[in-house]
This record gives structure tokens, sequence and C-alpha cells, in this order.
């Protein structure tokens, strides 16, 4: 193996001696084992294999040193998902090739470090997309955002990343290689472990290659803003999901949010939103549009269409009101809500200090919450949504905020059995330890 030694050898601050003795001897193992090419910052006790059999034996030497291992990608979510106590970092950056892209089949499999945009100004030469919207898509990897299941406005039309994910080749924390799925979309071989590692957060193994679904890009694309009271909003909602219209996304936003984007508000700015984004044909995005327009005049709420450049730009300011480039002491949040209750949770938000969003079909949505003291306010919206068989996880907070209330809030009902998939793919709890629900 080229195994390149960036710094002198150290333990990271915190690192007990023994492990440091481990990582050491890690390191040396790699240097002689002569297999692949790797990068080692011996200083941070960082790892980055720049092929996938290098990823295998970095694993592999790790368990054998009973080493905790912390996967990541190019370090875009690494608040979100915060491995205690781990003796390596292992980063996938560096499996950055794009393996193949069967134009016709409408598949594209990649490496798990392949930035997102970059994936995406590939894939567009061909006239092709993968119909993702993940956070941070200039520094997010594939592999982070098959890993952390992240996906935005167009899960309305196309589906999540279980959805769009039909093949994955993963590294065990033993070194061995696993694949699930295929490199075809009708594949139905096996048991669908490619679901099983989508939003598994690294715990279950290392994401080193993924097959997604693409789709051929849209013609046109259009959009409308509703803005109005909150039950003529609902009532808006209520009709685009029982119509025949095939919106690829449909947003509902609180009044901050509203008042952010600058699409007008009331004097009391208590009028929330709804975002319908058209994608097709220029003729089908034109008469949606004026469908949706018909029912804002009916309903009497304020309507405003956006295309070309404005609309990108629409789109493009949406996920900065949740993740802004600078956000302090500031609460990110990923909830969910019965689709009928979203309305009801965003017309409870502050339009000074709190911006919401939630998929109008899904009830999925973001919370950004800007306050001095967000712990008792967290808490309330919590209760909130787990009274309504939803859920709030923090994504972004101080480290005060996830202490005193944690991140995860309500675990579900399938707690024991997520433990046992746990111990079966990760017996002495190296990958990514502690990282998911209930300290998983």
């Amino acid at each position: 193996m080229k195994c390149r030694t960036i710094l002198s050898r150290a333990p990271s601050r915190g690192t007990s001696l023994a492990a440091a003795d481990a990582i050491a001897s890690v390191f040396d193992d790699l240097v002689a084992a002569g297999a692949a090419e790797c990068a080692v910052d011996a200083l941070s006790c960082t790892v980055v294999p720049r092929s996938r059999a290098a990823l295998s034996l970095v694993l592999e030497r790790a368990q054998q040193k009973r080493l905790r291992v912390a996967i990541y990608g190019c370090g875009s979510k690494l608040t979100w998902v915060e491995p205690l106590n781990a003796d390596v970092r292992l980063s996938t950056r560096a499996l950055d090739c794009l393996v193949e892209h069967a134009v016709g089949d409408l598949t594209v499999t990649v490496e798990a470090g392949v930035r997102w945009t970059e994936l995406q100004h590939v894939l567009a030469k061909t006239g092709q997309f993968v119909p993702l919207d993940p956070t941070y898509p200039d520094r997010a990897t594939v592999g982070g955002v098959v890993a952390t299941a992240d996906s935005g406005s167009w899960r309305q039309r196309y589906g999540g990343v279980r959805d769009l994910a039909i093949g994955v080749e993963f590294v065990r924390a033993d070194g061995q290689v696993a694949h699930a799925g295929g490199r075809v979309v009708k594949n139905v071989a096996g048991y669908d472990l490619t679901k099983l590692m989508v939003g598994s957060h690294g715990t279950l193994g290392a994401i080193a290659l993924v097959t997604l679904r693409t789709y051929p890009l849209p013609d046109d694309s259009g959009t409308i803003a509703l803005v109005g009271p909150a039950d003529a909003i609902a009532r808006a909602a209520q009709w685009l999901r029982g119509s025949a219209l095939t919106p690829t996304a449909a947003d509902l936003l609180s009044a901050g949010a509203v008042r952010a984007l600058e699409l007008g508000t009331s004097g009391q700015g208590i009028d929330l939103g709804l975002l319908v984004r058209f994608e097709s044909v220029a003729a089908s995005v034109a008469q949606q549009c004026e469908r949706v327009a018909a029912v804002a005049q009916q309903l009497a709420v304020r309507a405003a269409t956006f295309a070309g450049e404005g609309e990108r730009d629409l789109w493009a300011r949406l996920p900065l009101l949740i993740h802004p480039p600078s956000s302090g002491l500031a609460v990110t949040c990923k909830i969910g809500v019965l689709p009928a209750e979203a309305i009801a949770f965003l017309a409870r938000l502050s339009a000074e200090k709190e911006c919401g969003i939630v998929r109008a079909g899904s009830g999925l949505g973001r919370l950004y919450l800007a306050s001095d003291d967000p712990i008792a306010r967290l808490q309330e919206l919590r209760a909130q949504c787990e009274a309504g068989c939803g859920y709030l996880s923090l994504l972004e907070a101080p480290a005060e905020v996830l202490q005193r209330i944690g991140r995860w809030g309500y675990t579900g009902n399938a707690l024991p059995l997520m433990r046992r998939l746990k111990h079966q793919f990760d017996p002495d709890d190296l990958l990514n330890s502690g990282c998911f629900v209930g300290g998983i």
C-alpha cells in the first residue's frame, strides 16, 4: 500500500496512551500492507482511503485493535453525527470516482466520496439528474447523503433517498465487503440491505459505493407562491393533495419563512405560505400553475408566480432560512408531523425568531430557532410534535442544549430491533458509536 503520512504520529486530544499505541500500530500496518493507497494524518488520527480496498483494510485493522472509528465524508454534517470517543477518524472523501453511468437504464453508480454538485453536473451533460436536494450540496458527498437520508423539497414528487438508492456496497466493521441491490432498477434479489443502510448514520458499515436512480431533466419549471391566513392555506394544501396535479415540490411555510423570502405579509405578520413547483414541458407547467392560481383566487389568498432566474433564486434561498451560513447559537431541527397537522404546527411559530418549512405531502420538515434560551421552547415544540404522533430531532445546536434535552427525543418502538441489528453488523460497537438514536 502506498500510505502517505501527512504529519508526525501523535495521539489526538483525549486519546488514551493504550489507544494511541494501537493507532500507531494500525498506521504501521497500513504502511506495511502494500495493498492500496491511503493518506494518513497521524496528528489528528485521520485516515483517508483512496480506494475501496484501502477502506476495507483500514476497518479490518481497526477492528483487530478494537479502535472506535468515526466515519464521515467531507464533514458537512458532522454536527448531525457525533460519534462518542472515536479513536480514529475515517474520511471517504477520496473515494470520488464515477464508476458507471447507464444512460439508457437511468442509473448511475458512484463512489461514496463524490460531491453531490459534481455528480449533478456530470449527469446534466446527458440531460439527467438525481432528484434529491440535500443540505449543503456543494460539500455533501453521495455517501453522506445516503447515510443521513438527507432529502429536500423534491421528495414531494420523487420520494426520499430510500426510493432512489437501488444498490450499495459497504464495508462491515471487520473489513469484509458486502453488496446489496444492483445496478438496474428492477432488482429484487436478496434482502433489501440498501434501504437498511440509508439513514443508518454510518453505524452499520462504511458506505463505499452507491447506485442511484436518475431522471431526465425537465424541459421547463415554474413556481407559484400562495400567501394567506392559516385556514385558507390549509384548504389550498388539502385541495392540492387531492388533485390530479403533479408538483415536484409543495412546501408549507411559517410566517417567519414567508417574511424572510419577502413573499408578502399582513400587518400582523401571521400569514402562512405554500410554495408549489411544477417541472415538465412548458404547456403542462403553465396549465398547472393556472389551476393553482384559480384556486388561490377562490380562497382569497395572494398568489405570485416565479420562473427563470427568479424561481431559481427563490429555491436557492429557501434552505438558507433553516441552515444559514453563520448561525451562532441558533438551533436547527428536523421535524415530522401528520400532513393534516402541519398548518397548526407552523401557525404556532414566532414570525420573528422561528422559521419552519414542512413538506405538504409527507409532513416532514425543518425548523430554525434563533433564541438566547431555546431549551424551554424546544421542549414545548417537541411535546407538540410527539403528541401528534410526530417527532422533533436536533440537527445543529449548542452543546448545552443537546445535553439538556437530547438530540433525538422520542425513540420509536423499534429500538430493541435496531440494537440487535447494530450488534449483528458491528458486535464490538466500533463504528460511529453512540451517534444514533438510543445511543446506538
